[in-house]
Order: structure tokens, then sequence, then C-alpha cells
């Protein structure tokens, strides 16, 4: 009788299937949906102000529209990976399409802040779960020889999302007003996910010997510190989505120029999302990872000595590269640690983390502004919080792909 961790068998794909021209459609369609997808999550800068003063709320409470949306798609990430992985990306992807347009569509009639959080936080939530990790993994499994590079042009579809999210959002508001501006929205994100539907495919079969099983890989000290690292670093990511554009508007910017300020930190993360993306390719992908880390935490003191708009902007350049590294070389460090048979269901529970710290980080800093009248303590705190996360960091250059995750390559 054989012992031992089971085998897998299944076709053997052939090679000149991965990293070819229909690989790189993947790569397209991937692109186009982290596009629509985080176009709309991060445009939420933009909505923050009108939203609060319409209904008379405290920045925390509206900040928490924000923060539960990502915390839901935080938590559904390793379901609609593990769904994805097993049944194709195809219909978890149209899901998160219906889903994401009733729920942009119902926040608008909304009549007070917390109906919001049910319309807002689950519908954007459960349409970003069920279009990244799905998308992100089929994308890994679509490559072998260009892998780093695929992913790092496929994430960087949220930098352009939120290049693009933001103003456009304020320049609708101004004109048609937040509730119309979330009907465009649902219209908009919801034909464009059903065009990646229509494209997408799921990957060639890896054969894997004796895979790693997540409850295993979860339970791995670089597991551990990838996850309390992302929890901490996602505390202080996601507050100047919140709050730059209103902390830009107290100091003299525009409606405009402040909501611009998120799309240039999604114009600087493309930067870092495609450059260390192919660099990775021929460096080490640990190192890259803690080098984002490390820029995105000294970000914030640019931002705390900010008094300034080109101050501002440049925090946001800054930020957005460190943000857009770190996005970008998750999925290639859970590749190269854990390997790829399990890639969206890996993903999908390191991404629970995000939620976590999203939950935590914006609310935290409604509530310190609220209480001091002073974004600068809020600044303060999100510095401190960025760097304990790049130092929970170092001690994961010493781990390597474990002998029971590595594949047939």
């Amino acid at each position: 009788m054989t012992t031992g961790a089971p085998k897998v068998v299944e076709a053997i794909p052939r090679l000149d299937q991965f990293d070819s021209p229909r690989s790189w459609r993947m790569v397209g369609a991937a692109f186009v949906a982290m596009f629509a997808v985080y176009g709309v999550a991060y445009s939420f800068g933009a909505f923050f102000k009108p939203m609060a003063a319409e209904f008379g709320a405290r920045r925390g409470a509206t900040s928490a529209v924000f923060s539960l949306t990502v915390l839901v798609w935080g938590l559904l990430g390793p379901i609609c990976g593990h769904l994805s992985d097993r049944y194709g990306p195809r219909i978890v992807v149209a899901t998160g399409a219906i889903v994401m347009g009733l729920g942009l569509a119902l926040t608008s009639m909304i009549d007070r802040l917390w109906v919001g959080y049910l319309t807002y936080g689950l519908g954007v939530g459960i349409g970003i779960a069920c279009a990244y990790v799905p998308m992100v993994a089929v994308v890994g499994g679509w490559f072998i020889r260009r892998r780093n590079t695929a992913l790092g042009i496929a994430v960087a579809g949220i930098g352009f999302g939120t290049v693009c999210g933001a103003p456009i959002a304020a320049a609708l508001i101004s004109h048609l007003g937040w509730r119309a501006t979330y009907v465009v929205f649902a219209i908009g994100a919801t034909a464009i996910l059903f065009g990646c539907v229509a494209v997408v495919e799921r990957p060639p079969i890896h054969v894997t010997v004796s895979p790693l099983r997540l409850g295993d890989a979860i339970r791995t000290p670089a597991f551990r510190l990838l996850y309390s690292s992302s929890v901490m670093v996602s505390m202080a990511l996601f507050v100047p989505f919140v709050y730059l554009p209103s902390f830009a508007h107290d100091h003299g910017a525009s409606e405009v120029a402040s909501a611009a300020l998120v799309g240039v930190i999604g114009g600087a993360s493309v930067v870092g999302r495609m450059g260390l993306g192919t660099l990775a390719d021929r460096a080490g992908v640990v190192r890259l990872y803690q080098a984002s880390f490390l820029v995105l935490a000294l970000s914030y003191g640019i931002w705390l000595a900010a008094n300034s708009y080109p101050m501002m902007v440049l925090f946001a350049i800054v930020m957005g590269a460190g943000y857009g590294g770190y996005v970008a070389l998750s999925p290639a460090v859970i590749a190269h640690l854990f390997g790829t048979q399990r890639l969206g269901t890996m993903l999908g529970a390191l991404y629970t983390s995000g939620g976590f710290g999203a939950m935590i980080g914006p609310p935290l800093a409604g509530m310190i502004i609220d209480h001091t009248g002073s974004y600068r303590i809020a600044i303060a705190a999100a510095l401190a919080i960025a760097i304990s996360a790049f130092a929970l960091l170092i001690p994961l250059a010493r781990y390597g792909p474990p002998d029971d995750a590595i594949e047939a390559d």
C-alpha cells in the first residue's frame, strides 16, 4: 500500500499553450476586469463628502461604507478563489458583474447611510471578490516563463482604474449628483465585466505531485508573516483613498483636483505593478516585495509634512509606486512560496487580511480626525503602522518553496 500525500492525475497540457497569444488574451481580460471593479471602488473618495453632507454623517461613519466593502471582498476572496479553481472563472465573474451592478443601482436610491453599508458594501465587495482573485489566478495558471510579467500587467488594470475612476466620478457628481453617478457606474461596470466573461478561459491544468494543502500552507511561518504584515499595511493603505481628497480640499484644492490625487496614486501604481512585475522575472521577488512595503511606509512621511498641493502629488506618486509593487508582487510571492495549483485559494486566503485592515484603518483615522480636528495625528498613526508592516516582513527572505509545492513545470 502506498502512503503519503495524494497525487493529482490529470491530462498533461501541451507546453505551447503556456505563454502563448491565447495566454496574453487572458492578461487583457484580467486587466480590463481590474480596471472596472477597482475604478468603481477607489472612486469612493469622490463620493465621500457629498454623501456625508446629505446624510449629516461623521467621517468615521461614512468611511465605514468603504471599509465594509474591502472587508467583504477580502473575506469572500477564498470562497471565490476556490469556486474558480473548481468550476472555472466564467460563472464566478458573471455573478460578480450582476451583484456589483445591482449594488450600485440600489445605492443610488438609499435614504439612510446605514443602508449603503448593505447595498454598496455587499454589492461592490462581492463584485470585486468575484473578479479579482479568479482573474489573477487565471493569469497565473496560463504562464510559466513570463508569469511575473503577466501578473504585473494584469493587476496594472487596478492602477488605470484608479487613475480614471475618481476624476470621472468627481466630474459626473458635479454635473449629475452622486446618485445618478452610481447608476452610470452600475451600467458601465456590469457591461465591462460581461465582456471579460466572454474572453476568459480556465487555464491549462498543471500536473502537481503531492500538492500543498491550504490548511498546511496557512500554518507555515512564511504565510503567517505575509498575512500579519498585510493586515498592518492595509490599515494604512486605505486611509488616503478615503481621506486624501477631503484633506486636499480643506487645504484649498478644488473638488476635481482633490479627487485627481487618487488618480495620481493609481497612475504611479501602474509603474510599480508593471515595472516590478517585469523586474521580478530577473531578480528576487521576495526582496522586491519587501522594498515595496518600505517605499509605501516612507511615503506617509511626505503626507505628514505636506502643506501644499505639489507635496500631496509627490506623496501620491511615491505611495502609489509602493502600493503598486505590493499588489503586483503578492501573487508572485504566493506562487514562489507555495506553487500555483491552488493559487486562487491561496490568494483568497491572503486577501482576507486586507479586509480586516481596512475595517480598522479608515474608521480609526476618521475617529481621530473627528475627535482631534487634525489630519496630522491620523497620518502619523498610518505612518507608524506601515513601518511596522515592513518590519514584520524582514524575516521572509529566509523562506523558499517547500518541497511538496514544487510543480512539474
